[in-house]
C-alpha cells in the first residue's frame, strides 16, 4: 500500500487528531488507517474531503462514514487477524478494506449493484485480496459462510435482527447502530452460548438499513 503516497500527511493527521485523540490506540488498527488510501473510496472530485472529520455522500443516498466511526466500529470488533468477518452494507468499500487488513477473511453484502461493483474495483486496486463483495440483502446475514467471529452493520436498524446474532460464533461480536431513522445508539452484542450481552457505546446517525430485517423502503 506504499504505492499510494498521495495524501500521506492527511492520513497521518487524521489518525493523530481524529482517532488517537479520541482514545483509540490499537496499533494494528492505527497502522492500517495510515496505509489505506481513503481518498480512493470517495467519488471523483471529492478526494480533498476524504480525510475530513465527517461523512461524505457517495451516491445512491449512501455515505462513507466519518473516519472515527469507521475506526471505532473496527476497534469494537476486537480483531486479531484470524477471523472471518461479515459486513452488512459495503457502501464505498472502505470499511470492508480496513477489515480485510485486520482479519483473515471478509464477506461484505451490498444491496445496490452499482456501489458493489465500484467497491470491488477499488478494493482490488489497493491490493486487498481477502474481501468478497456479494450483491444482495444483507439484513439476513450470509448463512453459507457462517458462523462469524464479528459482524459489522454499517446502516441503522430499527432493532437487532436475531438472524444476525444467530450467525455469530460463541464469543463473537455484532456491532450495529439501532434506533429510529434519525438517531441511533451504536451497540455491541456478544454471544455467550445461547445468550447475548449488549452494551451501548454512543449516539450515532447512520443511513437506514433497508431490507427484510431492516427498514422498509419508503
Amino acid at each position: 500500500m506504499e504505492m499510494f503516497p498521495h495524501f500521506q500527511q492527511e492520513r497521518e493527521d487524521m489518525v493523530r487528531w481524529q482517532i488517537e485523540e479520541r482514545g483509540l490506540h490499537n496499533q494494528r488498527l492505527l497502522e492500517a488507517l495510515r496505509k489505506l488510501p481513503r481518498h480512493l473510496f470517495v467519488q471523483p472530485g471529492d478526494e480533498i474531503y476524504a480525510y475530513y472529520d465527517e461523512p461524505i455522500p457517495i451516491g445512491f443516498h449512501q455515505t462513507i462514514s466519518q473516519p472515527y466511526i469507521t475506526a471505532l466500529m473496527t476497534s469494537l470488533a476486537a480483531l486479531e487477524g484470524k477471523e472471518t468477518v461479515l459486513e452488512v452494507g459495503t457502501g464505498s468499500g472502505y470499511q470492508a478494506a480496513l477489515l480485510g487488513m485486520l482479519s483473515n477473511r471478509v464477506i461484505s453484502m451490498e444491496r445496490i449493484p452499482e456501489l458493489a461493483e465500484r467497491a470491488r474495483k477499488i478494493v482490488d486496486e489497493v491490493g486487498i485480496k481477502n474481501v468478497e463483495i456479494i450483491i444482495g440483502d444483507g439484513t439476513g446475514g450470509y448463512p453459507p459462510e457462517a458462523p462469524y467471529q464479528a459482524i459489522l452493520v454499517t446502516a441503522a436498524a430499527p432493532s437487532v435482527p436475531q438472524v444476525l446474532l444467530d450467525q455469530l460464533t460463541d464469543g463473537g461480536r455484532l456491532i450495529i447502530p439501532t434506533g429510529t431513522r434519525s438517531l441511533q445508539q451504536l451497540q455491541v452484542w456478544q454471544r455467550r452460548g445461547s445468550h447475548f450481552d449488549s452494551e451501548d457505546i454512543l449516539p450515532v446517525v447512520f443511513v437506514p438499513l433497508l431490507g427484510q430485517y431492516g427498514w422498509k423502503e419508503r
